[in-house]
């Protein structure tokens, strides 16, 4: 036996060549052999030779035993084929999870420190967090850079600004409460009073950025200080009146061009990004689907009627063409105001003739500017004409129309007599209009509204008028607008904040 050899590896031995093979080997290392001769003997190369075909020969055996059966050489393929793709992708959705979670984590920390991302068609700018300090600090204006300083200036989560701002084109919640109060020229109009938590966020933006704005000294509408007897005082005693109304004011004013309005003023994109989505509302169409209430927006961004913003917004987008009008009002010797979308322009007869030009020259700069002229509200009066500018009448002095008051005393006199059941006064509530026009009256001629205010607080003050103005009010809510807060209330006789067409 080999020195140092087991039986068993002696037998592996001569199987893996012949067994001649292992004695010629041993006898060569026993020195029975000679190792290094000249020329081998014939026998050692026979035997080694014989021993190079048959471990050959084994290995051909092997390889037919192995491709004998295909199927299940195949089979243990694709099994070890699968079991490495299953391997692989374990490991990958494991790779991806891990991923993700990281992504999440990250994301959540993004979300508690900035916004970045508000909805599609919104988002793009959102990167862009640099205001320019210098412009905003010059107009007055209060710096802030991104969504984070915005949001605690106003005093609330940054989750909440996102929640208020964001741009969804089908939503399960609804920012806005929506109602149709009834025009004076007939017709429906809608109002979007905003819900408390945006209402207050628009107030804060009224009042910490856009009352701060200088705006021109043409324009009356919803301007501390002004009011509708200020705008018709500039027309008191003119020969000739031309009165022009805006048509569609507020959806007029969409949302990119609000956005371009706090972009200038110097914020960030960011932020004036926020600020124009806080501001604007598309229109919605309520749609129900497996019992759940869905909004789904049929209309671009645009300034919604009935947002506290919404007026002095367009006041500013309006300061261009307040000053170009003023320009042309002086070329042609008219006055110029403007309350809201209602323009005014008024001259002594002198210079009636040039009513065309004038006419011609304010349709031109309306459709520059972005805006469409009412084609039924264009309305040119002239000497021996009642001349009235927002509802009040300047032939001679600042008046109100004799017919109409002489109705409404005798409204009153009627609810005197017989309560408010079958009376009617404007086309909305019978008591906010009852209160409105007396509040108008005493603008206009402080002491006949006083006298009136004083018989209708009378007529309030009995039992019966109090049930008839309960009750109304439960019938027919919807007709009520939203009621302002004391800071925006209008001034005796002013229409209501939610009311500029």
């Amino acid at each position: 036996m080999a020195e140092g050899l087991t039986r068993q590896q002696l037998y592996d031995r001569i199987r893996s060549s012949t067994k001649e093979e292992v004695i010629l080997e041993e006898m060569t290392r026993l020195g029975f052999w000679t190792r290094n001769q000249a020329m081998p003997a014939p026998s050692e190369v026979l035997i080694r030779r014989e021993s190079e075909l048959r471990r050959e020969l084994n290995k051909l055996v092997e390889e037919q035993q192995r491709y004998r059966n295909k199927e299940k050489i195949l089979s243990d393929l694709r099994q070890q084929r699968m079991a490495a793709a299953k391997a692989r992708r374990a490991e990958t959705k494991l790779r991806k999870e891990e991923k993700r979670k990281e992504r999440a984590a990250q994301w959540a920390i993004e979300k508690e420190k900035n916004i970045v991302y508000l909805g599609e068609d919104v988002s793009a700018g959102l990167n862009k967090v640099v205001s320019d300090e210098e412009k905003l600090k010059a107009a007055g204006l209060p710096v802030y850079h991104d969504g984070l300083a915005l949001a605690a200036a106003m005093g609330i989560t940054i989750g909440k600004l996102r929640f208020l701002s964001f741009n969804r084109k089908v939503a399960n919640v609804s920012h806005y409460k929506r109602f149709y109060i009834p025009k004076k020229s007939g017709g429906k109009r809608l109002i979007s009073a905003p819900m408390p938590q945006l209402k207050a966020a628009q107030y804060w933006i009224l009042e910490n950025i856009l009352y701060k704005v200088k705006l021109s000294e043409s324009a009356h509408g919803f301007v501390p200080g002004r009011s509708i007897v200020t705008n018709a005082t500039h027309h008191v005693g003119q020969d000739i009146v031309i009165n022009i109304d805006l048509k569609d004011f507020f959806p007029t004013i969409a949302y990119k061009r609000v956005k371009g309005l706090f972009s200038k003023f110097g914020y960030s994109e960011q932020v004036a990004t926020i600020l124009a989505l806080l501001c604007t509302e598309p229109e919605v169409e309520q749609v129900a689907l497996d019992g759940r209430e869905y909004h789904v927006a049929t209309t671009e961004r645009h300034l919604p009627q009935g947002a506290p913003c919404s007026p002095a917004i367009t006041n500013i987008i309006c300061y261009k063409l307040d000053r170009r009008f003023e320009g042309l009002a002086r070329r042609f010797g008219y006055a110029y105001t403007r309350y809201a979308d209602d323009m005014t322009f008024s001259a002594k007869e002198a210079a009636g003739d040039n009513a065309g030009k004038l006419i011609w020259g304010v349709k031109q700069i309306v459709k520059e500017e972005g805006f469409v002229i009412h084609p039924d509200k264009l309305k040119v009066m002239r000497k021996g004409d009642k001349r009235e500018v927002t509802g009040v009448v300047v032939n001679e002095k600042l008046s109100i129309d004799r017919e109409t008051l002489r109705k409404f005393r005798a409204l009153l006199h009627q609810i005197s007599v017989s309560g408010l059941e079958g009376k009617q006064w404007g086309k909305g509530s019978l008591v906010n209009s009852i209160e409105g026009y007396i509040n108008y009256v005493q603008m206009v001629k402080p002491e006949a509204g006083q006298q009136l205010k004083a018989k209708w607080q009378l007529l309030l003050g009995r039992e019966d008028v109090k049930t008839q103005v309960r009750a109304a009010a439960t019938a027919a809510p919807i007709l009520i607008p939203p009621v302002a807060p004391a800071q925006e209330e209008p001034k005796d006789g002013e229409k209501p904040w939610w009311d500029v067409m």
